[in-house]
C-alpha cells in the first residue's frame, strides 16, 4: 500500500462547527459588534426611507430654497428647494446598493481567480502575478477615471470601474490565504480522488478561507463607499438629481455658510457608514486572526 492509503488525512472541521466558533468569537469583539450595528442601522434606514420622510428627494421647489432647519424641514433645504433629510435618507440607498454590488462582484471575482492561481500554480500563477504587478503599478484613481471617461457614468459603469481597480488587490490577498490551504492533506486527497479544480475550490479551499474573504469584503466595502462618493463629488459618479451623498456635498459646498446642514448632513452619513464598516472589518480581522494571514500574503 502507498503512503497515501495508510497515512491519516487531516480533515477540516465541519462547516456548522466552524460557523458556530466564528460567531462566538465575533460576538466577543466589541469593535465588530459596534461596526456591524452601525452598518445595520444604515441598511434599515435606507430600506425604510419612504416611511421616514414624506418629501420627494428629487422634487424642486424654488420657493423653499436655502431654508434652515425647521419643523417642516428638519435639516433644511438645498439650493433647489429639496429637503436635505429626504435626500440623505434616500442617498443611503444609492450608496449601499452600488457599493455593496461593486464590492460583492469584486470580492467574488478576486476570490475565484486567487484560489485558482494558488491551486493551479506553475505558469498560470507566474503569468497572473506579472499581470497583477502591471495593473497595480497604475494609480487606482487614474484607472477609475479612465474607465469612467471611456464608458460614461451610471451605476453599472461605476461597478465595473471598481472591479477593475480592486480585483487585483483581492486576488493577491486571497491567493496568499489559499496557498496556506493547498498543501493540506485533504486537498491532496481530493486531487488523488480525481476531483476537478472547481470542485476542490468549492469544497476544500473556499470553506477554509471564508474568514479572510469576509474580512476582505468588509474592508473593501468601506473603501468603495468612500471612493464612489469621491467620484460623485468630482462629477464622475451619480448624475443629478440622484440623491447621492458625494453629489450633495458638491452641489451645496458653495452655500455652506448659508445652509451648512446641506453639506454636513451627507458628510455625517458618509462618515458614520465608513467608520462602521472599518470597525466591522477591524473586529472581524482580530476575532478571526486574519491579520497574521494578511501580513504573510
Amino acid at each position: 500500500m502507498t503512503t497515501l492509503d495508510t497515512a491519516p488525512v487531516a480533515v477540516p472541521a465541519p462547516a456548522p462547527a466552524r460557523a458556530v466558533r466564528a460567531w462566538r468569537t465575533l460576538r466577543s469583539s466589541r469593535a465588530a459588534v459596534i461596526g456591524l450595528s452601525v452598518v445595520a442601522v444604515h441598511v434599515l434606514i435606507a430600506l425604510l426611507a419612504p416611511l421616514l420622510t414624506s418629501y420627494d428627494p428629487i422634487a424642486n421647489s424654488a420657493g423653499e430654497a436655502l431654508l434652515g432647519p425647521s419643523a417642516q424641514h428638519w435639516a433644511g433645504t438645498d439650493q433647489y428647494g429639496r429637503d436635505v433629510l429626504a435626500r440623505v435618507l434616500y442617498g443611503g440607498r444609492y450608496a449601499l446598493g452600488v457599493s455593496l454590488t461593486a464590492t460583492l462582484l469584486t470580492v467574488a471575482l478576486g476570490t475565484v481567480i486567487g484560489c485558482a492561481a494558488a491551486l493551479r500554480g506553475g505558469r498560470f500563477d507566474n503569468v497572473l502575478g506579472r499581470v497583477l504587478d502591471a495593473v497595480l503599478s497604475v494609480p487606482a484613481i487614474l484607472s477609475l477615471l479612465v474607465v469612467v471617461t471611456a464608458l460614461g457614468t451610471g451605476p453599472s459603469v461605476i461597478v465595473l470601474a471598481i472591479a477593475v481597480v480592486y480585483v487585483p488587490q483581492v486576488v493577491r490577498v486571497v491567493r496568499g490565504a489559499a496557498l496556506a490551504v493547498v498543501p493540506q492533506d485533504y486537498v491532496t486527497a481530493a486531487r488523488a480522488r480525481g476531483e476537478g479544480t472547481w470542485a476542490i475550490l468549492r469544497r476544500e479551499i473556499l470553506p477554509n478561507i471564508t474568514d479572510v474573504v469576509c474580512v476582505e469584503f468588509a474592508m473593501r466595502a468601506s473603501w468603495v463607499v468612500l471612493l464612489i462618493s469621491s467620484l460623485s463629488f468630482l462629477g464622475f459618479g451619480a448624475d443629478p438629481p440622484t440623491p447621492d451623498w458625494g453629489l450633495m456635498v458638491a452641489e451645496n459646498r458653495t452655500a455652506i455658510t448659508v445652509v451648512p446642514m446641506a453639506s454636513l448632513a451627507p458628510i455625517i452619513a458618509l462618515a458614520t457608514l465608513v467608520v462602521g464598516l472599518n470597525l466591522a472589518a477591524d473586529g472581524l480581522s482580530k476575532a478571526w486572526g486574519v491579520d497574521r494571514i494578511r501580513e504573510g500574503s
